[in-house]
């Protein structure tokens, strides 16, 4: 053993450190194509078959996500039009209840004209009657002090109810008679 360290000493004078011997590149060279025929017959099949079904599940995840859009605009579209119908379904609603509004509006002043009129009515229907009962009252009480005033003009006693009745229509139709003629001239 010393011999073989010996003799590598003195074979080392000659060769370059730097370089390995021969022999060490002739079997580092068989160990590469080994470990070469290794990879390339088992390692890189598995990696690029690896590689393959990556790209196969990227692929389909791509497709995924553009189906997944297609089907999201596709409902973005149906929601937008569902949106204007409802829009216009509300605008129709509106003036719908604007054209009721106006209806039950007209209706309230139809019938509050009429309740007015017949109010009117009732009003005057009874003014009238009141007045034909203040003119009965006035023309009795108006006979009565006009016999009153007759007696005592004349100096007897008027108490014949016709005499009477005659004397009191005859002073109020001239009464009428004079206010008819006193309205005829203001006109």
């Amino acid at each position: 053993m010393l011999h073989a360290v010996l003799r590598a000493a003195t074979e080392g004078e000659n060769q370059n450190p730097v370089l390995p011997a021969d022999y060490d590149i002739l079997w580092s060279a068989v160990c590469f194509v080994i470990i070469l025929v290794f990879f390339w017959r088992y390692v890189l099949p598995r990696m690029q078959k690896l590689l393959d079904e990556r790209a196969e599940a990227i692929e389909g995840n791509i497709a995924k996500a553009d189906e997944a859009q297609r089907k999201a605009e596709a409902a973005l579209e149906e929601y937008t039009a569902q949106l204007a119908d409802a829009r216009a379904e509300a605008g129709r609603i509106r003036e719908t209840a604007r054209e009721d509004g106006k209806k039950i509006v007209a209706e309230a002043k139809d019938q509050a004209s009429a309740e007015a009129a017949r109010v009117t009515a009732s009003a005057q229907a009874q003014i009238e009657a009141e007045r034909q009962s203040a003119f009965v009252t006035l023309r009795s009480e108006v006979g009565t002090i006009a016999i009153d005033l007759a007696s005592g003009v004349v100096g007897e006693t008027l108490t014949d109810d016709q005499k009477a009745k005659a004397v009191v229509d005859r002073f109020l139709a001239d009464l009428e008679a004079s206010e008819q003629a006193a309205a005829g001239g203001k006109k």
